[in-house]
């Protein structure tokens, strides 16, 4: 057997005063204390899925023309205005079996048109009647309306408003607002 120091021995039990010392001083962590709260219960609503239209909802009705939008951009053309109090007889846009037809400014037209899958809508020349305007908006001339209806592409009911959009060789996007 080995013979140790007394200094050797004495390292040795304060190192192991020291790891005795060391565990007993360990604490364990506090545990924080639970407390009661109110919870609210908020309750899951369904998703509202969009309404679903369908063509069936536009012919037989006469819309007319609310608001025009070139590139998103508002033309200024709104049937509301005060300076517009008599267009309640032009730009209106109604539906049957075969044909668009309508009311410009001031001629009547009519045009064969198809509406087809996923809001499609083709509708072909305008022709209309050859009355000559008393007066001409700056906002919309009745060429340029005849020649957004006829270069239509899509329709759509949004907030029981029809949105006819189309798109000129241009490639200026319009979108057409009708009310009942």
């Amino acid at each position: 057997m080995k013979k140790m120091t007394l200094s050797a021995v004495l390292l040795q039990v304060m190192v192991i005063a020291i790891a005795i010392l060391a565990i007993s001083c360990k604490t364990t962590p506090a545990i924080p204390e639970v407390q009661e709260k109110e919870v609210e219960v908020v309750k899951i609503i369904e998703p509202i899925t969009p309404k679903t239209v369908s063509f069936s909802e536009v012919p037989d009705k006469e819309w007319k023309l609310i608001e025009v939008y070139v590139n998103e951009r508002n033309t200024g053309f709104t049937r509301n205005s005060p300076a517009n109090n008599n267009l309640q007889d032009i730009y209106t846009l109604s539906f049957s079996d075969e044909f668009v037809s309508g009311v410009g400014a001031p001629n009547r037209y009519s045009a064969p048109y198809t509406a087809g899958e996923d809001r499609t809508i083709i509708i072909e020349l305008v022709r209309a009647t050859l009355m000559a305007p008393i007066g001409e908006l700056s906002t919309l001339r009745e060429y340029d309306y005849f020649g957004y209806i006829q270069n239509a592409y899509r329709w759509d009911i949004v907030n029981d408003k029809l949105e006819i959009s189309s798109k000129l060789e241009n490639g200026n996007e319009i979108r057409l607002v009708f009310s009942l």
